[in-house]
């Protein structure tokens, strides 16, 4: 929980003062230079480059590297500690693992990719190796906190290397440990059942005759075997995010200008997947950590109604804590359903209710907070739980078109949806889509001081920008914070976003909100003598999952695909159409809001997000964006007109998340259906740079758009 301090002379007080202490280390060196990396990594379906499909035969994809298996958050997190010599002068590296919930059976490791066989595609090492996970002294196989050298891997030669040089700083390595759960045999003797029993191990394979639990884990009924995300070790630095390169996608270090989240970025796919891109843990993330995200992850997709799962619902255990805990009107029963694969809203179209969005309401401002309306609340929930359904719908009733015309011809349709209510319409309104969730810590992890210091009210320059922050209320405190996140910068924390939207969006109780008359905006509504459905710890672990999600590498380098083999469509791209498309973008003016790169400070709690160079693209202030974009609704010192600097990471992911170009919609309230429709609407502040783009030639408007599909 952000914690209280002492109000600046800007008038906010810290989310995270210095002194905040961390949850856990990721990397040190000893006194005698050994370097040591503790790396978290989470169980999948399949390897890094498999599409779904051989790699030369037609486009079957995708693959199933980026999926989350089934019981994926218990019992299959593990970590390594890899202690590297190499920089102290020795000759060798030890990898010792780390198994979260200590259940694993055995495990193996691939490392170094075999770039000396023109053969190998998807996968191919030239080490493997790996053990038995032993039992010892009452600890059940390699624990998490005490790593043992039966539990560990050595090794001193570069196997990419022929014959094996030994190794240097800069070699690289390919981690890819998979692990195996104790499994029940069918019809076996357990001694032959695969692996030798041990000493005190209970959860070694045993023989049953009941079919539903053969090749079943033990310790859960689920999964026995599985593979792992595939990360790259330099030696002497650490974890890297890796591209593909010449010969056959071998693993290499993205380029520093790529890493759009810094340490956090996520590597490129390669296994046709783009639409779960944004679903990935920080490429940097602990082994705790790691354990934490799966955790929240599960809570994100868990149904508030039932208990269920978005995924494998019939496999996958009920979350039966969290059944029937709707609140009395909801708009969607799982956060998953609102922001569609860790993306945006879905599509809206003419006649559906916008039970994706939020439809924000109100009948009068007081202090820049709205006075709730008396039949929707703060918000509309369209639907009733367990009485009438869809009395409250808001739909589109059709759109206001215009056609923009360019200097050089080009016509381009711009649309302006008009919303009708089902009941009565309200005096204020405002009706904006999900956003994205990624990257969310690292802007939390931001200074107060870095936002404030690009602030410019006064425009003393005299280029028209007037960035203002917001300040805004902690609910847990009641102090004011620099305003952060929404589309107005109304929230303060990933905590605060999380809470308001559990209550507004599914009447779901916290403790930040923990009665159902938080909606209604009641004054007293913090008061509670019950349990809020969500507890404390729940909260911190959804908060947790939301401040390490990771940001997908920039796609602005060519990979080493193989000759004759088929470019996946995000990889498909012209470096230099990219590279001019950038300059573009900074010289027309679009950085003065969209500032390229930001620096992370050193008090977040999650060392993975501390002291980040990253490329959002926002300097998250509030901007007058003109009256085209404005409406009716203020929001502390955001006013209708005003909206904070959207980041600009993975907004060219979108047309995959959603499902198709078609699908991906752009803006606060999803008017816009491509980028160029977003760009012509920008006024206010903004019109100079917008008439700046509509003035350039068509093949640099081109490559600016270009630029954006690979952020």
């Amino acid at each position: 929980m952000p914690g209280k301090g002492t109000v600046t002379a800007d008038g906010y007080v810290p989310l995270f003062p210095e002194g905040t202490e961390f949850l856990e280390q990721l990397q040190y060196r000893e006194a005698d230079g050994t370097l040591v990396t503790l790396a978290g990594f989470r169980t999948t379906d399949r390897h890094a480059r498999e599409r779904g499909e051989g790699w030369f035969e037609a486009d079957r994809g995708p693959g199933a590297y980026f999926t989350f298996p089934t019981f994926y958050f218990q019992n299959r997190t593990l970590g390594l500690e890899i202690r590297d010599t190499i920089p102290a002068g020795g000759n060798k590296i030890q990898i010792f693992l780390r198994a979260n919930g200590g259940s694993f059976d055995g495990t193996t490791f691939s490392l170094f990719r075999n770039i000396q066989n023109p053969e190998v595609r998807d996968y191919g090492w030239s080490m493997n190796t790996g053990f038995n996970n032993p039992t010892e002294k009452g600890l059940p196989f390699c624990h998490t906190d005490q790593p043992r050298e039966d539990c560990m891997i050595e090794f001193t030669s570069n196997w990419r290397t022929d014959p094996h040089s030994p190794l240097k700083i800069g070699d690289k390595i390919e981690l890819a440990p998979a692990v195996r759960l104790a499994r029940w045999e069918m019809n076996q003797d357990p001694k032959k059942a695969g692996w030798p029993l041990q000493s005190g191990n209970r959860y070694y394979s045993q023989a049953t005759t009941d079919p539903a639990k053969s090749g079943k884990a033990i310790i859960d009924g689920g999964g026995s075997r599985y593979y792992s995300l595939e990360q790259l070790y330099v030696v002497g630095k650490g974890m890297r995010p890796w591209y593909g390169i010449a010969p056959n996608l071998d693993s290499e270090p993205l380029p520093d200008d790529t890493l759009l989240g810094g340490d956090t970025s996520i590597s490129y796919n390669y296994a046709d997947e783009p639409m779960r891109v944004f679903q990935q843990p920080a490429n940097n993330i602990g082994i705790k950590n790691l354990q934490r995200f799966v955790e929240g992850r599960r809570l994100f997709h868990t149904s508030f109604k039932d208990g269920t799962h978005s995924e494998h619902d019939r496999t996958n255990p009920v979350f039966s804590a969290h059944i029937g805990q709707l609140g009395p009107r909801f708009n969607q029963e799982r956060c998953i359903a609102c922001h569609v694969n860790n993306g945006r809203s879905s599509a809206a179209e003419i006649g559906s209710p916008l039970d994706m969005m939020l439809v924000a309401t109100g009948t009068a401002m007081n202090e820049g907070r709205r006075i709730a309306h008396p039949d929707y609340g703060l918000n509309v929930q369209h639907h009733a739980n367990g009485g009438k359904a869809n009395d409250y719908d808001v739909t589109i009733s059709q759109y206001e078109t215009q056609l923009r015309t360019l200097p050089d011809g080009t016509q381009v349709e711009l649309r302006k949806p008009v919303y009708a209510f089902k009941g009565a319409r309200p005096a204020l309104m405002s009706v904006r889509q999900a956003p994205q969730v990624i990257g969310m810590g690292l802007l939390e992890a931001v200074p107060e001081q870095t936002i404030v210091a690009m602030a410019d009210p006064d425009d003393r320059n005299g280029d028209g920008i007037r960035g203002v922050f917001n300040l805004v209320t902690d609910p847990d405190t009641g102090q004011p914070r620099v305003g952060r996140f929404g589309w107005k910068a109304g929230k303060a924390s990933i905590r605060h976003q999380a809470a308001e939207a559990l209550m507004n969006d599914m009447s779901v109780t916290t403790t930040s909100y923990p009665k159902h008359s938080c909606q209604r905006g009641a004054a007293d509504c913090r008061s509670s003598a019950g349990a809020p459905a969500v507890s404390e710890a729940e909260l911190q672990r959804l908060t947790h999952y939301l401040s390490l999600l990771g940001v997908p590498a920039q796609r602005s380098v060519r990979s080493g695909y193989p000759a004759g083999m088929r470019v996946a469509v995000e990889h498909d791209v012209d470096p230099v159409v990219v590279a001019r498309g950038t300059a573009v973008f900074s010289s027309t003016g679009c950085t003065s809001c969209h500032t390229a790169q930001l620096k992370t400070g050193n008090t977040h709690p999650f060392v993975e997000l501390r002291n980040q160079t990253i490329r959002p693209y926002t300097d998250m202030l509030l901007h007058d964006m003109g009256p085209d974009l404005a409406d009716t609704v203020q929001e502390y010192k955001a006013m209708p007109a005003m909206w904070r600097t959207p980041p600009l990471w993975g907004v060219g992911t979108l047309k995959f998340t959603q499902g198709g170009a078609d699908k991906a919609r752009y803006l606060h309230d999803g008017r816009a259906r491509t980028l160029m429709e977003a760009i012509l609407w920008h006024g206010g502040e903004a019109e100079a740079t917008r008439k700046k783009f509509e003035a350039l030639p068509a093949t640099d408007r081109a490559a600016l758009i270009a630029f954006l599909e690979t952020l």
